[in-house]
């Protein structure tokens, strides 16, 4: 059962690297002096922002989860 919660935590921070780095920058950041400054004014739809905030959020809950539940098991041993 540790071991499942020890891959599923793996999946979910590699998951929640790549959904990061996915989002725009939102100015003054390392994403505008690597040219995402250029490139913030253009396209991105709003709604898809917000798709991705959520499910950041809802993978960043899960991943705290796993944390808590692998924390408990490893507690009991």
């Amino acid at each position: 059962m540790v071991l499942g919660f020890e891959i599923a935590l793996i999946v979910l921070s590699v998951l929640m690297i790549m959904l990061v780095l996915l989002h725009k920058g939102k100015g003054g950041g390392l994403s505008d002096m690597f040219g995402g400054g250029a490139m913030s004014t253009g396209g991105g739809s709003a709604v898809a922002e917000r798709n991705l905030d959520r499910i950041t959020v809802v993978i960043g809950l899960a991943w705290f989860a796993c944390i808590i539940v692998l924390g408990l098991l490893l507690k009991g041993n």
